[in-house]
Formats: C-alpha cells, sequence, structure tokens
C-alpha cells in the first residue's frame, strides 16, 4: 500500500487531502508545519509527498530544498492558493514534480500524484536495469593488466574521447567499450553496437548512415542509420579493421564532420555521438598492406586499449569459473555445482584460444552435462585434459628436458592436426614424417585426431 504525507497548516485541507487518498487505497500520515513534516520523514519515508508553500516558520520551499537534498527521488507535489507563475517554476527548479494551485481539485490531485508516481516507478525501474547492465559487463579479474585496464577506464570514460580496442577474439573487448559508457556523462543515452564484420558491403551504408525512402528497390520507407541512432550517445564499432577501403573513407568523413547524408538524401544531418572502435586485428600490419587507412587509424586511437588474452592473465581464470558457475547455475536453476581442485587445474591450465568466451561457453556445457554437483577432472572434454599450454613460458613448468620435449610436440601434432583438418596423411606430409610415425605419436600421446585436433 502506498503511503503520502500531507503538509498543511489548515486542518480542513489536510482532512479533505486525507479522505480522497484513503478512498483510494492510500495510508495517509498528515503534518502541520515543515518542521513536523521532516521529523516523519525521518521516522519513515513516504511514497510521495504533497507539501503547502505557506506555512507557518519554515515555508514550504525551504523544505522541499532539505527534502529533496535527504531524498532526491522522492515526489513532491507542491499546493499553494498565493503562488504565480515565478513560485511554481521556481519549486519545479528546485526538484518539485508539480504545482497544484488553491482551491484544489481533488481530482486533478489525485490524477497528478498517480503521474508523480508512475515517473517514481519508472526511475527505479531504470535504476535497477542500470545495476543490472553494471552487472552483466563487469569486468571480473584481479591481474595486474585487468586492474589497470579498470583504473584507465574509470579516467577515460568522464571525457568525450574517442577510443580503440584492440585484443583478441573472445577477450572481453565490447565489455571495455560498455564500460566506457555506463561511467560516462552519455550513459542516460544510447549505446549502438555495430559489427563491420557481419554487414554485408552492399548493405553497410545504410546500416550506418540509414537511407531515404525509394533510395533503392527495398527502401519503401525511411530508415534512421546506426549514427543517426547514436545521436548523443556512443557508437560502437566492433571489428573496424574488416571494413572495405570505401566504407572506411566515408567512417572517416563522418568522423571529421559530424554529419553525413543518409543514401539517396543530400541533407546533412548533424550528430554528437563518441565513438569506440574494436578490432582483433593489428591495424598497422593492414595499414603496411593497403587494407587500412592510416589516417582512419590515427582519428580512432585516440586513447589505445588492449585487453590481454587469458593465456597471459591465468590468475584470472579460476574467478571467471566461479563467476559463471554461479550465472549458469541460476540461470538453469540448479542447486549450486562446485568444481574440484583437480578440474579447475586442468581448466586453468588449457590455454583458451577463444578467451573468455569459450570459457564461458565451456562452463555452461559443464552445467548442463555434469550428472553430479561436482565438477571433476573427467567430466572436462578430453581435448582439454590432454592438451598442454602453447605459451613457450609454461613449457618451463616441466622440471626434466624430456617433459619439456615431450609436451612441446605433443602440442605441436595437436595444432598441425587443426590446421589440416584432422588428416593424418595430409599432417605427416607437412611436417615431414612418415604417415606411420606420426599414428605412433598420435597414439603414443593419447591424442583422438577427430576430436583433440577440431576441438583445440
Amino acid at each position: 500500500m502506498k503511503t503520502v504525507l500531507i503538509v498543511d497548516d489548515e486542518k480542513d485541507i489536510r482532512d479533505a487531502l486525507e479522505g480522497v487518498f484513503k478512498d483510494e487505497g492510500f495510508t495517509v500520515v498528515t503534518a502541520g508545519s515543515a518542521e513536523e513534516s521532516l521529523r516523519k520523514l525521518d521516522s519513515k519515508v513516504p511514497d510521495m509527498v504533497l507539501l503547502d508553500i505557506w506555512l507557518p516558520g519554515m515555508d514550504g520551499i525551504e523544505a522541499l530544498k532539505i527534502i529533496k537534498l535527504k531524498y532526491p527521488t522522492l515526489p513532491i507535489i507542491m499546493i499553494s492558493g498565493h503562488a504565480n507563475i515565478e513560485t511554481a517554476v521556481r519549486t519545479t527548479k528546485l526538484g518539485a514534480y508539480d504545482f497544484i494551485e488553491k482551491p484544489l481539485s481533488l481530482d486533478k490531485v489525485i490524477l497528478t500524484a498517480e503521474h508523480a508516481l508512475e515517473q517514481k516507478r519508472l526511475i527505479e525501474e531504470n535504476s535497477l536495469l542500470r545495476s543490472k547492465a553494471w552487472s552483466k559487463y563487469e569486468i571480473i579479474g584481479q591481474s595486474k593488466s585487468i586492474k589497470a585496464l579498470r583504473s584507465d577506464i574509470g579516467r577515460v570514460a568522464p571525457s568525450n574521447s574517442w577510443v580503440l580496442i584492440t585484443g583478441e577474439n573472445g577477450t572481453g573487448k565490447e565489455f571495455v567499450a560498455r564500460n566506457i559508457h555506463l561511467l560516462s556523462n552519455r550513459s542516460g543515452k544510447p549505446f549502438i553496437e555495430v559489427n563491420c564484420a557481419a554487414i554485408p558491403e552492399e548493405l553497410i551504408e545504410s546500416e550506418l548512415f540509414g537511407h531515404e525512402k525509394g533510395a533503392f528497390t527495398s527502401a519503401v520507407a525511411q530508415k534512421k542509420g546506426k549514427f543517426d541512432l547514436a545521436d548523443k550517445g556512443t557508437i560502437f564499432l566492433d571489428e573496424i579493421g574488416d571494413m572495405s577501403l570505401k566504407t572506411q573513407a566515408k567512417i572517416l568523413r563522418i568522423l571529421q564532420e559530424q554529419s553525413f547524408e543518409r543514401v539517396g538524401g543530400n541533407e546533412h544531418i548533424s550528430v554528437d555521438v563518441r565513438v569506440i572502435a574494436a578490432t582483433n586485428k593489428n591495424l598497422k600490419e593492414q595499414i603496411v598492406k593497403g587494407s587500412f587507412r592510416e589516417d582512419l587509424y590515427y582519428r580512432l586511437n585516440v586513447i589505445p586499449f588492449h585487453v590481454l588474452p587469458l593465456r597471459e592473465r591465468v590468475e584470472d581464470i579460476p574467478l571467471f569459473i566461479e563467476h559463471f558457475l554461479k550465472e549458469f547455475c541460476r540461470e538453469t536453476a540448479r542447486e549450486c555445482i562446485k568444481i574440484n581442485d583437480e578440474a579447475m587445474k586442468v581448466l586453468t591450465n588449457y590455454d583458451w584460444p577463444g578467451n573468455v568466451r569459450e570459457l564461458k561457453n565451456m562452463i555452461e556445457r559443464l552445467v548442463i552435462m555434469t550428472p553430479s554437483n561436482i565438477i571433476t577432472a573427467e567430466d572436462v572434454p578430453s581435448y582439454i585434459r590432454g592438451a598442454h599450454p602453447s605459451n613457450p613460458k609454461n613449457l618451463f613448468r616441466s622440471t626434466l628436458l624430456k617433459e619439456a620435449r615431450r609436451e612441446f610436440e605433443k602440442e605441436f601434432i595437436i595444432r598441425k592436426l587443426k590446421e589440416c583438418g584432422g588428416n593424418i596423411s595430409k599432417t605427416a606430409e607437412s611436417i615431414g614424417i612418415e604417415r606411420s610415425h606420426l599414428y605412433r605419436k598420435i597414439k603414443s600421446y593419447g591424442i583422438d585426431h577427430e576430436t583433440d585436433a577440431l576441438n583445440q
């Protein structure tokens, strides 16, 4: 049941308002002065306040300032019989939801109160969604690189500087972009994501800039593009390195001029967007090859971020595993599953070429497929159990040269099998040994060439 606090020095008005609000199902609290209302607010905060301006002692405007300072989301409706437009404007600027003149129309009071509570509900819902967004895009990890990354995001986010994020597939480049947006002054505005690699060349201009009706055969109506939709917010150009040179030229123009024309139109449309780009490619190498514009690179690369792969921040892997276990247990309504030390060691020692994305998919698979409430090493797929880290530094975990050589040779064969699609003859030819010799090594190392290689 909703509670309303009615503050007015006239008892007849308090009684009339109390009666009508009780008829509408409200719990009503009343006060004859601002001082009394503040004491009652300290005792219990209502869902809404009706506050008279002209009160003995402290007036309603002073009370409004104090209440909004302590309870900024509390809706307050001001009432007065001796006010003017200037007073109404002043109170709304101070945070009042609305202003109603006396003599009061009780129907109008109830309608205004309902609208105020609906606005409060929407604000609370938006706050909840924002907190969920924070949770969804939380950057997990306590490694030195991740701590530095979070710190850099905190410094860069409040600015409007453009950002270029690099890193392998699956490292979490989108999460970095989302965090920059959520911490920025544009967080209440749109975050528009564009996967540059997924849009066909012939459609990318229409997707980015929109089109006018009749611009081409299927353009039956005007359509806003991604830049238009991102106005006052952030546009995230993912896989920017996969854009054609023609599209890069158009992107460069809009970045320089902050304006564009829709396909088939001649109107210049101005936008205010923050650009965050990401790629898994080495753009400097692409520039040398002639497949990426140097001027666009330097335009985008104002603030560079690089997200390290999991194999270079191994200490974060157990944190990801625990996080994903909780997430998928919650989603599948399963009793919380735990992972034993041996399984944790197996998963931590794996290289995760697909990085966080691959690890997340694996934990989801284990939560669904593991019959018991404890994940053991035997529940982990064989290609992970049999794999050894390809990071050269990790070969030094072996204390004997013989062990290190064996680990490297096994990993080398698995990688080459993958490159050759699991074909034994082709793999043997590529590495310069006899097919029968390769078979013996595969058997010796316990490699399943149809599973381990293709899933590596």
